[in-house]
């Protein structure tokens, strides 16, 4: 019995072996494909394609090819011999534009973004609304909008509020850095915005998230470098791409700066993007529901004085307050414990309110916080500085 085991385990393996050698020998003997593009049809039958070494030929298609699909511009495999349509191919993408679509927006409920509510419904009226529901819109007769640009001071919760939509509809979702477009070879760029576009369309819904725009969305003027005139070909792409797709279609743009008095006008007008929403500085209320958020996961030891904490907190926005978290739990391990008190939010704000001398690199930066038109105390905490301070600034 033992013999007869042992004979039958080595002819299993023999017949995996064997089945193994047939495949390597399959895949040697089999005949390449050719990648084409068709170029238009000429009937039911018959299509104009371009092969990937130059040629066009008129070929055929298999019967099992969907020939719906073989649009102007569609990739296909073309037979080595017979030149045969044989199946589709997804649309070329940029490993940059590939990367951008697989960046997780991460798990983030409307409930995470505090004082923000005004601006949260604005916000799904004019992206998750349209993508959800679009035969409202249909029925009252009307164009839902196109497009949102958030603006506001630096960490008041623009991307925070476009990854909260991203993650709470079912879409897939482009996030673009705009500095990271540019490219220092012509047309380059402007490609890269067609190829986005190209495959949001071919993934709806999709939402396309383009942070920190006045990188490529500024002013344009007549005098500049190669360089300038570079990222002004980029804008000139980017309207057109906004013009060319449908309102009611299922790609929605939203934009983020916190400089918005640079902006090219073009690109503000309605049309292109409707919606302009403004992320403020949170007020004591908004203050008070951010600072909860921030503090719900600390572990706390006693009564926490939210509104005490919040009075002293004037000017600070989202990622001040989220800061002010962090730094209370410091304070709390250099004490040696593993929980926080009220004491270490007091500490900590009376240490960053206390006036203190400018040095020469602190005060230039303070002069260019002044040049951007944003009050400073809408920066971080450790560059806030008092009235009389702001007044020698603003002299000097």
């Amino acid at each position: 019995m033992v013999h007869l085991h042992a004979v039958r385990e080595n002819l299993k393996i023999a017949r995996k072996d064997f089945a193994k050698t047939e495949d390597d020998l399959k895949s040697l003997q089999s005949v390449g494909q050719i990648i084409g593009e068709v170029l238009r049809p000429l009937d039911n039958e018959r299509f104009i394609v371009k092969a990937s070494s130059g040629p066009r030929y008129v070929v055929g298609c298999r019967s099992k090819v969907d020939k719906e699909k073989l649009t102007s511009g569609t990739r296909v495999v073309l037979d080595m011999t017979t030149l045969t349509i044989m199946r589709t191919l997804p649309r070329e993408v940029d490993p940059v534009v590939y990367n951008m679509l697989h960046e997780d927006p991460g798990n983030v409920s409307y409930s995470a973004v505090g004082g923000l509510s005004d601006q949260i419904r604005e916000l799904r009226e004019s992206i998750e609304l349209p993508l959800m529901n679009p035969e409202l819109f249909l029925r009252v007769g009307i164009k839902p909008p196109k497009g949102v640009l958030l603006y506001g001071p630096p960490g008041t919760g623009k991307t925070l509020l476009a990854r909260a939509i991203a993650s709470n509809i079912d879409a897939n979702f482009l996030k673009i850095v705009s500095s990271a477009i540019i490219d220092k070879y012509i047309g380059e760029s402007a490609r890269l915005i067609r190829e986005m576009f190209g495959y949001a369309r071919d993934h709806q819904p999709c939402i396309i998230f383009m942070d920190e725009i006045d990188a490529i969305g500024g002013r344009r003027f007549s005098e500049g470098t190669s360089a300038d005139r570079e990222i002004q070909r980029t804008l000139m792409e980017l309207l057109n791409q906004l013009d060319g797709f449908d309102e009611l279609g299922k790609v929605k743009m939203i934009m983020a700066t916190n400089r918005p008095d640079v902006l090219d006008p073009a690109l503000l007008r309605p049309g292109r993007l409707d919606r302009k929403i403004e992320i403020p500085l949170p007020n004591e209320q908004s203050r008070t529901e951010v600072l909860k958020i921030h503090a719900a996961g600390i572990a706390k030891h006693g009564e926490i004085d939210y509104e005490a904490v919040v009075k002293l907190a004037e000017g600070f926005n989202g990622a001040d307050l989220r800061n002010v978290c962090t730094e209370a739990g410091m304070s709390a391990i250099r004490a040696e414990r593993d929980y926080v008190v009220h004491e270490d939010f007091m500490k900590i704000l009376q240490q960053w309110r206390c006036p203190f001398s400018v040095s020469v690199p602190e005060f230039s930066f303070a002069v260019g916080i002044e040049a951007t038109g944003w009050e400073a105390e809408a920066v971080a905490p450790f560059m806030l500085c008092s009235q009389s301070q702001k007044r020698t600034i603003q002299e000097f």
